[in-house]
């Protein structure tokens, strides 16, 4: 059997829209219209004849509706298979009314979270009956079809018109799918607010991972790899995969992951001065906060102009055209910006190719959140990374202390060391980063490469010497050698920031107080992996 007519239809929806239009096209082709509560109120205003679930079951709605569809003559004609003799003798023996059509769609759950409700309510909105006729219908999708969705609607009604009113298997198996997955993240929410919420476990004994609206990439990290993009189901805050396209080709698996680090990095400085980020393969090679963008914009390109080429540019402000006119001057990935002037779309308009993002506000750095890493038979789960360390909270372990503008450059260099891969070394001065030694096997290279680019941009600018002299140093973990502090200290800097706790440490600082470095101990280290 593939072709099913449908005669008999259930109705129970929390979400309306749509509703009229499908009772009226439904009942224009003869279909008995069966429903619950406020849905079936909603069509008989639209003048349609509806049948009551009570006059199916006998039973009237009770216990505040909790119990209204939880009775056999509504799931015996779900999941009677028509074609089973003993199956078919049940449903006359017991006068079971075949249900062809299954429109459901679940109490708003997430909607009651997100407004802040009470415990009472938020419990009083965990559909029971709604996704126990969905997952029915879906089983039994051989005979039963099972539209969860008020977009589907105008599917729904195009296959009955083909089908002269019916739908065919392969309709029935798409819709029973995407049933069985919206139940499955209708109970991901509910789980994930009674373990996090309701009982406030950081990790609690079943973990729910899963997203919805799946947005197909060209490719993965790499051509021959498939790709796709998945929206957080339930509570969540705005970030990459929320920004507003406003011109530019589809964004890339790459492009989402570096712009996600660009954000997270430029968000550290949302409300402070003009800040430009610019990121290359998820590190950065460019920050810096000045009074103007354009400013901030040149400092931040002079770290390492070489690898911005290509890459991905985040603001921490409203972009403006000059900023834009400076930015297009280079081949440019993306570029993110909480909002966008209209002289700045003008710029961007002539570069076809150029992906333009507005995020509206900037995520907060320091909110909470776990982090999920899949490894070969499971998954890592970690808090987020959201330590951070005050001025005052800084220990001086040299024989120098740092003076005041040191200090600075020192939490500059500690703020955007957080956001580089390991072994992370970030060379700043004066609000901007130097020189920026990512993802070395060890802490000496990363030192001297970060060295080596500054060299490389006072080169290419015509400067009398690298801008690592004088700058301070962020390590994101100790310095397990006195030899990468003796590269920094070499590449001219004089104030060094770093978590200590290294069995070497007093090797550390004294190898610091021989050169006259500053250094201070933030007892908190950074690995990004």
């Amino acid at each position: 059997m593939s072709d099913v007519k449908i005669q008999r239809a259930l109705l129970s929806v929390s979400d309306k829209s749509g509703l009229v239009e499908l009772g009226q096209a439904l009942a224009a082709r003869g279909v008995e219209l069966v429903s619950t509560g406020g849905t079936a109120k909603a069509l008989r205003e639209a003048g349609l004849e509806v049948k009551d679930v009570s006059d199916l079951t006998g039973f009237p709605e009770m216990m505040d509706g909790r119990v209204k569809t939880l009775h056999p003559m509504v799931h015996g004609g779900l999941l009677a298979v028509r074609d089973n003799p003993e199956h078919a003798a049940a449903m006359e023996e017991h006068a079971i009314g075949a249900i062809d059509l299954v429109v459901v769609n679940l109490y708003p759950f997430e909607a009651t979270v997100m407004r802040g409700a009470e415990r009472p309510e938020i419990i009083e909105n965990i559909d029971i009956g709604g996704p126990s006729m969905v997952r029915s219908a879906a089983k039994n999708h051989q005979f039963v079809t099972i539209v969860s969705d008020p977009g589907d609607y105008a599917e729904l009604l195009g296959e009955l018109e083909v089908s002269d009113g019916a739908t065919t298997l392969d309709f029935r198996k798409r819709c029973a799918a995407k049933a069985f997955a919206a139940t499955a993240a209708y109970d991901s929410m509910i789980s994930q607010w009674f373990g996090f919420a309701d009982q406030q476990q950081l990790f609690p004994g079943f973990l729910a991972v899963n997203g919805k609206a799946p947005v197909e990439l060209r490719y993965g990290e790499n051509p021959h790899q498939k790709a796709a993009l998945y929206l957080p189901v339930g509570p969540h805050g705005r970030g990459i995969a929320q920004a507003e396209q406003l011109q530019g080709k589809e964004l890339s698996y790459n492009n989402y992951n570096d712009a996600d680090a660009a954000l997270e990095l430029c968000a550290e400085f949302a409300g402070g001065d003009p800040a430009v980020v610019i990121v290359k393969h998820a590190n950065p090679c460019g920050v810096a906060q000045r009074g103007s963008l354009l400013e901030a914009w040149e400092e931040a390109l002079a770290c390492d102009s070489v690898s911005a080429f290509g890459g991905i540019v985040c603001v921490n402000t409203d972009l403006d055209g000059a900023t834009a006119e400076a930015i297009a001057k280079i081949f440019t990935e993306v570029v993110i910006a909480p909002s966008v002037s209209d002289a700045a779309r003008e710029v961007f308009a002539k570069k076809k190719n150029l992906r333009l993002l507005v995020t509206g506000d900037l995520p907060d750095p320091h909110r909470g959140g776990l982090a999920v890493k899949p490894i070969t038979g499971g998954l890592l789960v970690q808090s987020r990374d959201n330590g951070t360390i005050t001025q005052e909270e800084l220990k001086v372990v040299t024989e120098r202390a740092p003076t005041e503008q040191e200090l600075k450059d020192c939490l500059f260099a500690w703020t955007v060391a957080r956001h580089v891969k390991s072994n992370a070394i970030v060379y700043a001065k004066d609000g901007a980063t130097a020189g920026i030694g990512a993802g070395q096997m060890n802490r000496r290279d990363s030192s001297r490469i970060a060295a080596v680019k500054a060299a490389e941009a006072a080169e290419t600018y015509g400067w009398a010497e690298p801008r690592t002299v004088g700058s301070a140093v962020a390590s994101d973990a100790f310095f397990p050698f006195a030899d990468g502090l003796l590269a920094a200290a070499e590449a001219g800097a004089t104030a060094i920031i770093q978590p200590g706790g290294s069995i070497r440490d007093d090797e550390v600082i004294a190898a610091a107080n021989e050169k006259g470095l500053a250094m201070v101990f933030t007892g908190m280290r950074h690995f990004r992996h």
